[in-house]
């Protein structure tokens, strides 16, 4: 915690930085489009745990200028815009209201890695700005969300990219061109899982927010609760209104790549899940223990699909090699990815035909959707259709959780058709009125 001769100083500078962020926007306007040797300038919207991984990779790059950065709790946006400024010839706008940071006609893209309940109305937000706009996972906080985030996305004109940096790591790439080519033949399942060992958030009372913190801006369009000692930062993702759970938390990046190895182009059509509260005694509202299993329709194959997930948040011990991972079962092979590590590839009779190690490339993920701005790539690696296929599948497993029914389910319509309770979970409440409550 700061002292409070610190965050005197912090807001003195913050005072200064807003003063000079005029001076440091010029020779940097909006433009349509944008050439390889273009500086793009952007905003950061929720500078926490992976948003400063985004500012501090972002400040290392001389194609891009953080003109602004932007979240509800005063440390942490002084922390962010101290870091720009010491880290990047840009003195960054701090603000405390993401609007402001929309309505500047300088500002090309926005990163928005602000809790999972802002995902969806801040990114259609930006869109309606006219913004390109990088979302981190889950990109939505249920499946009504995200399908909002889709049409505003095709009809703004902008690009989309969502924070699962795995399709732009290259192990990974490589991995999924070869189950694609069909070297272990064809893939009838996929299995992805998330163990490691989590820390209880413990049993708190409603208690009176900090002062750094604008709590009903953190709030937001989400129901009005009260305060809480283990509701943030970070502990957010294990309550139903604000987050999706570790399945939604790391359990989505690997969900992410089974699903792309699956090769699947929809969302599954059956889906069912076991779990609770088998660990920790705590607040937390999701499961710690979880398995979910969900069928895809038959495609161009002619045959159906499975997919299954399993997390345990108790158990840090490697399964198949990998703590967490996604696995591929062929007719004629299967492969095995771990998450950050790299993969194995195995023929008939467990023959070990390839593997290769590596980690994940979070700065090949921003590159992708930087140089897809500029033109020189031609298409996202992870656009808001393949975010909507692994976030389905998050929020799909946490309704038949929470119901314990199978669940049948319309990809088309996106409804869930078998039970009226699981099928209401498709969408959420929002606060009456709220200016961000998501529209299209």
């Amino acid at each position: 915690m700061a002292s409070d001769s610190e965050i005197a100083g912090r807001r003195q500078f913050l005072k200064s930085a807003v003063a000079g962020a005029a001076a440091a926007a010029v020779g940097v306007p909006c433009r349509a489009g944008h050439s390889a040797a273009d500086r793009i300038v952007v905003g950061i919207i929720g500078p926490g745990g992976m948003g400063m991984s985004h500012v501090r990779h972002l400040c290392e790059r001389k194609d891009v200028a953080i003109a602004a950065v932007c979240d509800v709790d005063e440390q942490r946006l002084m922390k962010a815009a101290e870091h720009v400024t010491a880290g990047s010839d840009s003195v960054p706008r701090a603000e405390k209201d993401l609007r402001r940071v929309l309505d500047d006609p300088a500002i090309d893209a926005v990163f928005i890695a602000t809790p999972d309940h802002w995902h969806a109305p801040a990114a259609i937000l930006a869109l309606k700005a006219g913004k390109h706009v990088y979302v981190e996972k889950p990109c939505c906080h249920n499946i009504a969300e995200g399908r909002m985030m889709a049409q505003a996305a095709a009809g703004s004109g902008k690009l989309l990219q969502v924070g699962t940096q795995s399709r732009s790591t290259d192990f990974v790439r490589e991995a999924i061109q070869r189950i694609h080519e069909g070297e272990i033949g064809e893939v009838l399942a996929a299995r992805a899982w998330n163990s490691q060992l989590r820390r209880s958030i413990g049993k708190t009372q409603p208690s009176q927010a900090p002062d750094h913190l604008d709590f009903d801006t953190w709030l937001g369009p989400a129901p009005v609760v009260p305060y809480r000692a283990n509701l943030l930062p970070g502990v957010w993702r294990w309550w139903y209104d604000f987050g999706c759970g570790d399945i939604g938390n790391d359990g989505v990046h690997d969900i992410d790549v089974a699903v792309w190895g699956l090769n699947v182009t929809t969302h599954p059509e059956r889906m069912t899940c076991l779990g609770g509260k088998y660990f920790f005694d705590d607040d937390q509202q999701f499961p710690d223990t979880q398995y979910a299993v969900c069928e895809y329709a038959a495609e161009t194959s002619g045959r159906k699909r499975l997919l299954t997930f399993e997390q345990r948040d108790w158990s840090p011990y490697v399964q198949e090699g990998y703590e967490n991972g996604a696995a591929f079962y062929g007719t004629s092979g299967c492969l095995i990815i771990g998450h950050t590590v790299g993969y194995r590839m195995y023929r008939e009779r467990n023959q070990l035909a390839a593997e290769r190690t590596g980690e994940a490339d979070l700065v090949a993920h921003h590159t992708n959707f930087l140089d897809c701005i500029r033109g020189i790539q031609p298409r996202l690696n992870a656009d808001i259709s393949a975010g909507l296929l692994s976030a389905g599948i998050v929020h799909l497993a946490n309704i038949a959780a929470r119901t314990r029914v199978v669940l049948e389910f319309d990809p088309q319509r996106e409804q869930i058709t078998s039970d009226a309770e699981a099928h209401a979970l498709v969408g959420r409440r929002y606060r009456d009125g709220h200016w961000a409550v998501p529209t299209v």
